[in-house]
This record gives structure tokens, C-alpha cells and sequence, in this order.
């Protein structure tokens, strides 16, 4: 795989700095069901990386001290780790806020055959990956069978009541544009997803998740290989609008890799460009705990402009 951090290295993106931690984003494993084109994570089923219980516990005890009320976890197939459901548990207890990152095929895989279940009995918000509403696409970009796999996991969902109104359970799904472009307007996407979902499958979700796929691992690798990764990024800076350094996810966000270590954004994780603060060079969760991160510079690369291109992308999906 090409290495991309060279490539944007040197940087004229904008400095910024952190606001008021409130989510805690944690990364449990690398292992993952599927191997999709445009992955970040460069995840997949040979992937071994996988948070211990007791960096688990450590995550539990910076939560618990913090007040930090929402936990964002992601993979890989963040299912697959074997602590998954009691960081879940335990989260719960503590009144936080958890969102599960769901491929959608893991329901299907053997031991997950109650995993639905268990995400609506600990009223867990699914935020799962579905990168178009058509059966080509999907399967181009992620593998064959997996759309007919997703509309029966979205299915499953809806059948416990997520995406149902006055349910309570949140169902979000999330795209991916198919290559080097920027993704189309969120709102009149959502449309599309939600007309054609409903008529053709009967399926119900609350919001469309609009991302835009980053130059980095994985698709930063394809692209460089096709010769098209400065041409990605002259129109991710392009396409630059300085209204979305606002509200970009970095700014209230901080993420946890499987060891522990901390990161401004799951994409620095996946860069190796560690959080900066206490002076150190490499920040773990245990050490910050008492910590106030609220004023700590972010670390930026050219990368950055893939957040802030157009209509903005974050966790949350557009920004404008």
C-alpha cells in the first residue's frame, strides 16, 4: 500500500484549536467482516488489532470522570471485538450517549445472530454504512451480496423499532460518494435515499449521513496508484469553505485507538499523528483523566480539506 502522509505533510491548512470535549470516539479493532475500496481504516478480516478489557476499563473510567456524555464506537466490525458488548453495558450505566459504527452484514455473521437485540434492548443509536440506495453500487464498492445482506440488516433494525417514528431508536445511515469526486447535497440525497428505500424495500431511517472520502490508507493508496491523488486533492482545497472550520468534528472530539493512545480524529489515528498535549509525544486515555483539553492546538495535514471541502464532512456527516 502507498503511503499517503508524505503527500500532505506540508500544509497550509488553517490552525485551529479544540473547544469543549464532547464525544469520545473509540476505535476497538481493526478486524472487520468486509474490505471496502474507500475504508480509512484500512480494515478487513485479516486485521488482528483489537482493544483489550482493560483498555476498555480505562476508556469506562475516563468516561466516568470526564462527564463526557457521548461514545462513539468504531472499527473495523466494531461488533467483533470481544469486549464490544460490555463497554456497551457499562456505558449505558453511566448515562452516556453510545453510537455503534454498523456495517449492517455483521448482524448476519455466526454469534451475532442476537445482536439487533441487544442494541435495542441497551437502546444503542446505530449509525450504519449503506454507501448508496442501488444494489450495483454497493456491491461494487464494498462487495457482492452485500446490499441484499444490508437491506435485510436494515430490516432487522426496523423490525425492533429503530428508524420508526416515536420509537426513540435512532437509525442513521451513512455515503460514500463511489470515487474521487465530493459528495452531492446531503439534504437532497436523504431524499432520494428515503423515497427509494421505502417504496422498493419498506425501510424506515431518521438521517442521511453525508461523508467525503478521505486521501488517506486504503483509498489515499487507490488513488495514488491511478495516478489521480494531487488532481483528489486540488479539489478538495478547491472546493474549500472556511465557514466549516466551525464545526468541524475535531473541535469537540477526541479519538482512541485499540491500545488506548489518543488522537484529534479517527483520521489522524489512521495517519499516526497523535494527539499534543502535556508536552508528550503520545497521549494514552488514562492520562486525561483531570485533564482539560478545551484551547490544545489540533494537529492538521492537507488531509484536512476533506472536512472542510464544500458542504463540510464529519462524523455527524455535512456541516453547512
Amino acid at each position: 500500500m502507498h503511503p499517503t502522509l508524505p503527500l500532505i505533510e506540508v500544509t497550509d491548512f488553517p490552525a485551529i484549536a479544540r473547544r469543549r470535549l464532547e464525544t469520545l470516539q473509540v476505535n476497538v479493532g481493526y478486524r472487520c467482516n468486509q474490505t471496502c475500496v474507500h475504508c480509512h481504516v484500512n480494515a478487513g478480516p485479516s486485521r488482528t488489532e483489537e482493544m483489550t478489557r482493560e483498555t476498555v476499563a480505562e476508556v469506562l473510567a475516563y468516561l466516568e470522570a470526564s462527564g463526557v456524555r457521548s461514545l462513539d464506537i468504531t472499527g473495523g466490525a466494531p461488533e467483533l471485538n470481544p469486549h464490544f458488548r460490555e463497554l456497551v453495558q457499562h456505558a449505558g450505566r453511566l448515562g452516556v450517549r453510545v453510537m455503534d459504527r454498523c456495517n449492517l452484514t455483521i448482524l448476519e455473521q455466526p454469534g451475532q445472530e442476537d445482536l439487533a437485540d441487544f442494541l435495542a434492548r441497551h437502546e444503542v443509536e446505530v449509525v450504519a454504512s449503506m454507501p448508496c440506495y442501488l444494489e450495483d453500487n454497493v456491491d461494487r464498492q464494498r462487495g457482492k451480496g452485500v446490499f441484499d445482506a444490508s437491506i435485510r440488516g436494515l430490516r432487522e433494525l426496523n423490525a425492533r423499532g429503530y428508524g420508526q417514528p416515536g420509537s426513540g431508536r435512532t437509525l442513521n445511515l451513512v455515503y460514500n460518494p463511489q470515487g474521487a469526486v465530493l459528495p452531492p447535497a446531503q439534504a437532497g440525497l436523504e431524499g432520494d435515499y428515503r423515497k427509494h428505500l421505502a417504496e422498493r424495500y419498506g425501510i424506515r431511517f431518521n438521517e442521511l449521513y453525508v461523508l467525503t472520502n478521505m486521501p488517506i490508507q486504503r483509498f489515499g493508496s487507490t488513488l495514488v496508484s491511478k495516478g489521480c491523488f494531487e488532481a483528489y486533492l486540488a479539489l478538495l482545497k478547491s472546493a474549500y469553505q472556511r465557514a466549516n472550520l466551525d464545526n468541524v468534528m475535531c473541535r469537540s472530539l477526541v479519538s482512541v485507538d485499540w491500545q488506548g493512545y489518543v488522537y484529534d480524529c479517527d483520521f489522524n489515528q489512521m495517519l499516526g499523528l497523535p494527539l499534543k498535549a502535556q508536552g508528550r509525544a503520545k497521549i494514552h486515555i488514562r492520562d486525561l483523566i483531570d485533564s482539560d483539553l478545551t484551547g490544545n492546538p489540533i494537529v492538521v495535514k492537507d488531509h484536512c480539506y476533506g472536512c472542510t471541502a464544500g458542504q463540510g464532512s464529519s462524523c455527524g456527516g455535512a456541516l453547512a
